[in-house]
């Protein structure tokens, strides 16, 4: 399939556009760029690299992606941006390259959904099936898991690591880690509940819901030290599968979790 180059888009000789990549009017693509195959870059928007977008993506008009990182250190090395498939990215979202003072790469996964304004940072790692609404922002380093769900004007503080599932309320505040199915609020945020809607939504049934809501409370509720709750929950883990998310995450986390 042939790729279709609005006559006023601006294409770069060291491009690569697979087959069917569609470029809409004015649309700037820069060297060391790669697009994967059916990808539509809209009117006006600016994908600069080295980027490297998969297939079956959609970014829209006034979108940047690609651009140099935010960083006051950055000084021009090398770094990259990696985009996968089927991604949404809409009007004026920003999306970072990384930096030397991490992996060097900010990585994106598959099916995710960038409503308009929202910003990834330089060194962030986002999983795949993310929603990240309208003017959702990533500080530099962070890192979500998969199906994570971000409401609009909500923030995430840079270093932090948010667990598969969570859900991150609007407004909300993030400056400490968030385990997997918790639902947050606040500013600062705080853990309120288990996002048990998008769980049954995703085809949990309703004993994996009870057993989250347990662990749930014997992390949050039940006056336990961290220690002593993490040690619990790996013993129960080992019985139900659906635990073992939050039992792999509170190892990792660097910045303490939500409370």
């Amino acid at each position: 399939m042939a790729v279709n180059i609005h006559p006023t888009a601006q294409v770069a000789p060291g491009a690569e556009l697979g087959d069917g990549v569609e470029v809409g009017a004015y649309a700037v693509i820069g060297p060391h760029v790669q697009v994967g195959a059916n990808t539509r870059i809209g009117p006006h928007a600016v994908v600069q690299g080295p980027t490297r977008i998969g297939a079956d993506n959609v970014v829209f008009q006034f979108a940047s992606v690609g651009s140099a990182p935010q960083d006051k250190k950055y000084k021009g090395e090398p770094t990259r941006l990696e985009v996968g498939d089927r991604n949404v990215i809409r009007e004026c979202v920003t999306l970072n390259r990384g930096t030397t003072k991490d992996q060097g790469v900010t990585r994106i996964g598959n099916d995710n959904l960038f409503m308009a304004y929202a910003h990834v940072a330089h060194d962030c790692q986002v999983g795949n099936q993310c929603v990240l609404a309208n003017n959702a922002t990533l500080g530099g380093h962070v890192q979500l898991g998969d199906w994570v769900i971000m409401g609009g004007l909500s923030a995430i503080h840079q270093f932090c690591k948010v667990g598969a599932h969570a859900f991150i309320a609007n407004n909300a505040a993030v400056t400490r880690d968030v385990p997997p199915y918790v639902m947050t609020v606040g500013q600062p945020a705080a853990a309120h509940s288990v996002n048990s809607e998008g769980l049954k939504r995703r085809g949990f049934t309703p004993e994996q819901i009870r057993n989250i809501r347990n662990a749930f409370r014997l992390l949050y509720r039940s006056g336990l030290k961290l220690a002593d709750a993490t040690a619990q929950l790996d013993v129960l883990a080992q019985e139900q599968p659906e635990l073992k998310l939050i039992a792999e995450f509170l190892p990792t986390s660097t910045r303490s979790i939500v409370r």
